[in-house]
């Protein structure tokens, strides 16, 4: 029997190490026919410690798996072969995972990322044999055109184009950089594939560097995941041990590629290349003017292809199964699949791979399992902090790049942020916009002083002094700021203001016309009063604070408005739901 146990970030939080070792030490102490192992993620974050139990190619799958079921585990099936139905992932899971089409994310969760063997037993480094002996730089281009691959890490920029741009440059040396360090959304993505299926990133950027001509490749990733980069450390020196990195790779004369890591500070800004190139060369991380693009003068004034982990983790498959395999999934200018962090109000968190082209109402409720609680669904935030907000009346819209830009929306490194009827839009918009502006790296006015004063805007209207003329005023901030500012960054900050403007400009009203948080969720803004369900149990009273509250045993009570501080504590010690927010 083989015992897998889920040790990527997720699991190792939840608890997977102490549970591995509980296996490890019956394992290795008493006559159990039996090996461990470790692997990645396998994107079911909710379901996290995950354990398989292998034996004559039939799989147990345990979920949420704590010490104690641990112990009754080896028990009960790993020492006399009983699986225990109820720890085992249910049916519905199981639809939930087998419902996806993966393919940056086909190992994670499967093999072993610390075994090169694993990865190379399922044609692992195949793809770039396969390049390297069969096909020309050319050859391996058009492949990538045929794919329709676009970048996956935000503007979704074609990758065939990027890398013949590179190739086509007269200077050399050239590099191949792979950027694991971006913002939220992306970096749980680039942390998977990192913690899950190093080797594939590695080929992803082998295949790219053979393509463009380059033998030195650099990986940025954020100095904030140590396991990623203490796995992906692993699979380089295996790899270079394998004679798949270095000088003379696959016993070819002259055929030369190696990796190298970066850790990065986790700098928002560096998702932009110019100022991920800044950052490689020891400045600061801030975004330069192009042209010249990076395909000309890139790191070191020398040229340079970037792409992010999804876009690279996309490549081996494509080259073994060809691009027509690829563009066959998905829309006409949105081929292949795209990998999602699913998050929020939803019942089912964690990473999803879907075919471009599918719903956003396919994705929350057939793979995300619908919104917790019984909400009612709200809005869908996507892009990441500088991404746009897609209200529920367009629920039915495709996950293509094309449509997803239509709602003012972006399709970003893949943040899918699920809201329900307790959010409060202008609220939700203030938390995004003090992140892009904390993470502004200062060099355009525009998004230095602009994200400052919108901010200032958002949190007068949220603490209830907003005024009349301050949507108009955000939305004239917003186009200049877009049209003012230098990157991406500054380019995108807007975006959550300027789509919860669009489909919430109620809230916004609300807010500064009538001092009412439609959500009620603000503060500021909120009324606590107490109804005559009250029977006087005196236990709210009890519970306040500052004493707001007063009455009589068994009789009706009251709140003082001016004394009370709004905490809540009243509400949560209240029995009889006597107490309600207007």
């Amino acid at each position: 029997m083989k015992v897998i146990i889920g040790q990527g970030s997720c699991g190792i939080a939840a608890g997977a190490n102490k549970v591995y070792s509980l296996f490890k030490e019956e394992i290795d102490n008493s006559n159990i026919t039996a090996t461990i192992s470790t692997t990645g993620c396998i994107g079911m974050c909710y379901l996290e410690p995950i354990i398989d139990l292998v034996e004559n190619d039939k799989k147990f799958t345990y979920v949420k798996v704590d010490e104690e079921m641990a112990k009754e585990i080896i028990e009960k099936h790993l020492k006399n072969g009983n699986p225990i139905d109820e720890y085992l992932m249910d049916d519905v899971s199981s639809t939930i995972l087998n419902s996806q089409s993966r393919i940056a994310l086909r190992n994670c969760g499967i093999i072993n990322p610390e075994n090169i063997d694993e990865y190379t037993e399922i044609d692992g480094y195949k793809a770039i044999q396969k390049c390297v002996k069969e096909m020309t730089p050319d050859q391996v281009i058009e492949v990538i055109k045929v794919s329709g691959l676009r970048g996956r890490g935000g503007a979704g920029f074609p990758t065939w184009f990027k890398w013949n741009a590179a190739k086509n440059s007269k200077a050399t040396p050239k590099y191949m950089v792979c950027n694991a360090d971006e913002g939220d959304p992306g970096a749980f993505m680039d942390r998977s594939v990192l913690e899950g299926d190093p080797h594939n990133l590695i080929e992803g950027m082998m295949i790219g560097a053979y393509a463009m001509g380059a033998e030195e490749g650099i990986v940025y990733v954020r100095a904030e995941y140590p396991l990623a980069i203490e796995r992906l450390q692993l699979a380089i020196e295996q790899a270079r041990e394998k004679g798949f990195l270095g000088k003379d790779i696959f016993g070819i004369k002259g055929l030369n590629f190696d990796l190298r890591i970066k850790a990065g500070a986790g700098a928002f800004v560096c998702g932009e290349e110019t100022a991920l190139i800044a950052s490689l060369e020891g400045e600061r991380g801030m975004p330069r003017l192009k042209p010249p693009f990076p395909a000309q003068k890139g790191y070191w004034q020398q040229p340079t292809n970037i792409n992010n982990v999804e876009t690279f983790a996309n490549v081996p498959w494509i080259l073994l199964n060809g691009g027509e395999a690829f563009s066959s999934m998905g829309t006409e200018k949105s081929n292949g699949t795209k990998v999602f962090a699913l998050t929020g109000k939803i019942q089912n968190g964690g990473l999803v791979e879907v075919p471009m082209g599918i719903s956003l109402k396919e994705v929350i409720y057939n793979i995300g399992g619908g919104i917790k609680d019984n909400k009612e669904f709200k809005a869908v935030q996507m892009g990441g902090p500088s991404g746009g907000c897609i209200p529920k009346e367009l629920i039915e819209t495709s996950v293509d790049y094309e449509s997803i830009n239509k709602t003012g929306a972006i399709m970003g490194s893949g943040g899918m942020v699920v809201m329900d009827e307790t959010t409060c839009m202008v609220d939700m918009a203030r938390f995004f916009l003090a992140f892009t502006r904390e993470e502004s790296c200062g060099k355009c006015i525009h998004c230095r002083i602009g994200t400052k004063r919108m901010l200032e805007i958002l949190t007068r209207i949220c603490d209830g002094d907003g005024k009349e003329g301050d949507i108009e005023l955000l939305e004239d901030l917003s186009v200049k700021i877009k049209e003012g500012s230098l990157c991406g960054l500054g380019q995108t900050a807007p975006n959550p203001v300027l789509t919860t403007i669009k489909y919430f400009r109620n809230e916004y009203e609300d807010h500064i016309l009538n001092k009412k948080c439609t959500a009620k969720q603000c503060t500021e803004l909120l009324t606590y009063r107490i109804t005559d369900k009250c029977i006087g149990c005196t236990l709210c009273s009890r519970n306040c604070p500052v004493d707001a509250i007063s009455g009589s045993v068994k009789t009706k009570h009251t709140i003082d408005v001016d004394t009370c501080i709004k905490c809540g504590k009243c509400m949560a010690a209240c029995k009889f739901d006597a107490i309600v927010i207007d």
